[in-house]
């Protein structure tokens, strides 16, 4: 439990924000897990198209910092590389 008052309030702004960001975050996981389905029963047509929203997802989450940029990059890496060796 925080004690001081600047305390108190980081902790206010902490849990703001993380409500904030939270839609991204979920957006982001849901998009990467419906493209993941598409590519495991071998839509890889279905799963081309989705391709660039899951990464504009991915992006978006990145510039929010919710995730790491480098985390954002290795994540559409994979997912490209999912749907290019199928």
């Amino acid at each position: 439990m925080p004690i001081t008052s600047s305390a108190i309030k980081a902790a206010r702004q902490t849990i703001k924000r993380n409500a904030l960001r939270q839609p991204f975050k979920t957006q982001m996981k849901t998009m990467i897990r419906n493209f993941t389905d598409l590519v495991t029963a071998k839509k890889i047509a279905e799963a081309k198209a989705l391709m660039p929203k899951v990464q504009k997802a991915i992006d978006t989450a990145a510039k929010k910092n919710i995730i790491h940029r480098n985390n954002a990059a290795r994540k559409k890496s994979l997912l490209a590389r999912m749907v290019g060796s199928k």
